[in-house]
């Protein structure tokens, strides 16, 4: 079970890195990009399109191959099923940039932000104390940073700014958690 435990937490810490680190660039090249009043899918159109879209989706896939892997591990339908529905819904979120018909790209945002948190929060029962709180809290201020989101409430951030509240605490978290399960049975 090592070998799927380091498999899945580095393609997890992969992922995340790489779209991070790839957000951050579009951000820069996109034409009068602003963190705070630019939703975090502008990027998926225009100039940037090709780095964000496949970025996401590379996120997406990752993520989904680690649900699999996971499942290997922990035997949690639950997990599997809620990390499953994050990587199909940041798949879905690169294949249907904003402006899909159907409001797909809605749809597929909304799979992400919703089982994202909930992932983080139902991953404390596989990790000891720290790491449990700190999926916890990551999970539930994501969810918290949606609902302020859904309803309009940027507390000054503006909508792309609360947008990342919904992002960052996720992210933030995979890398913790991708970093865990690569040690968890790692022999000292």
């Amino acid at each position: 079970m090592t070998r799927y435990s380091l498999i899945s937490g580095l393609l997890i810490i992969v992922g995340v890195i790489q779209f991070t680190i790839l957000m951050v660039v579009c951000e820069a090249l996109y034409p009068n990009y602003s963190v705070a009043y630019n939703y975090i899918s502008d990027l998926g159109v225009g100039l940037t399109a090709p780095i964000f879209n496949s970025s996401i989706i590379f996120l997406g896939i990752v993520i989904i191959i680690s649900s699999w892997l996971l499942h290997q591990v922990f035997k949690s339908r639950l997990l599997s099923i809620v990390l499953f529905l994050t990587g199909f819904g940041a798949t879905g979120v690169g294949v249907f940039p904003e402006g899909s018909p159907y409001n797909l790209h809605t749809i597929m945002s909304a799979i992400t932000f919703i089982f994202a948190g909930v992932t983080a929060i139902a991953a404390y029962r596989f990790t000891s104390k720290p790491i449990s709180f700190i999926s916890i809290i990551m999970g539930i201020a994501s969810l918290v940073a949606l609902g302020l989101f859904a309803s309009e409430n940027y507390l000054g951030l503006g909508h792309g700014g609360m947008e990342r509240m919904i992002v960052y605490p996720v992210l933030l978290w995979a890398l913790v958690f991708g970093g865990y399960i690569i040690t968890k049975d790692a022999k000292h």
